[in-house]
């Protein structure tokens, strides 16, 4: 396992812009082309649809998209890479050049993906940062391709598939879940520096709904900091998830808003460095006014 750090991550540089780990927490917009998403699946599955979500999620203050055509939501199934790239990659190409009425962003974009293949034909269409639920586990090229391609990665903590995953909330081998999960990812780190990829390129993601119980996930979002002492910037994704469902007895999904701005307002006071949100420009106000008033940060 690699050892954990106190020092400050080191920015990024994407798009000719520095994103600074620690100042403010970034905003991740989620654009799912998938038919079977647990949120949002196929609401964006065809290329209008995807272009006109991604021009909004823009428009209400996304720092970042996070591009993704493979469902990983409980008992969803898996798609092979060519399907899977055929649902991503005409997206990334139309948002970099533009297509008809809707001009070119210029916002960093993470694959969302698990597969080498469609993370090398991703960013060869123009995304710029590889984002792996299984941290690398699922595909053994994945960690090498991304050192050959030279991009960032994020690494998630993920136990079993989507279809086994909520089986697998037993952590008893451990002290709790924090320390697992902080476990984990520091044996992900260590696989992927390993395979090439530099220190300063890894951020990780402790999986929040992801083989864990409702207890679990809002366990790790308490003690973010500890997650945050590996060196890596953080990023948590808590936007409508099923344990704010459970919360809240709010089965639809589109329902946890509000639910949702507790939990990203919890995960800037607790360090993270990105939040992953569906519903951008509520999140973006929760997040601005989180970041006032636990780290000082204001808009200019």
């Amino acid at each position: 396992m690699a050892s954990p750090s106190s020092h400050q991550p080191q920015p990024w540089i994407l798009r000719d812009r520095r994103w600074t780990w620690g100042d403010r927490t970034y905003l991740m917009g989620v654009l799912n082309v998938t038919p079977d998403s647990f949120s949002d699946g196929g609401q964006f599955d065809r290329l209008e649809a995807a272009l006109a979500q991604a021009h909004q999620l823009a428009a209400e203050g996304a720092d970042w998209l996070d591009i993704g055509g493979e469902s990983t939501r409980p008992q969803a199934a898996p798609v092979s890479a060519a399907a899977e790239a055929d649902r991503v990659l005409p997206v990334i190409a139309a948002l970099r050049r533009g297509w008809q009425d809707f001009g070119p962003l210029d916002l960093p974009i993470s694959i969302d993906t698990t597969k080498a293949e469609v993370a090398r034909a991703a960013i060869a269409a123009g995304a710029d940062v590889v984002n792996d639920v299984s941290g690398g586990l699922y595909d053994p090229a994945m960690l090498p391709t991304v050192a050959e391609l030279g991009v960032p990665v994020i690494l998630m903590h993920l136990r079993g598939t989507p279809q086994t995953m909520q089986q697998l909330t037993d952590y008893d081998d451990y002290p709790d879940v924090v320390a697992a999960v902080a476990a984990a990812l520091g044996d992900r780190i260590a696989a992927a520096v390993a395979a090439g990829i530099p220190t300063e390129k890894i951020a990780i993601d402790p999986g929040i709904g992801f083989a864990k119980t409702t207890e679990q996930n809002l366990e790790l979002m308490r003690r973010l900091p500890e997650l945050r002492s590996l060196g890596h910037p953080v990023l948590v994704g808590p936007s409508r998830k099923s344990f704010i469902g459970k919360i809240l007895d709010r089965p639809d999904p589109q329902q946890r808003v509000w639910g949702t701005g507790a939990a990203c307002a919890a995960c800037v006071a607790g360090g993270a460095d990105w939040v992953r949100v569906h519903d951008l420009a509520a999140m973006r106000d929760v997040v601005r006014v989180s970041d006032a008033l636990w780290r000082g940060w204001r808009e200019s």
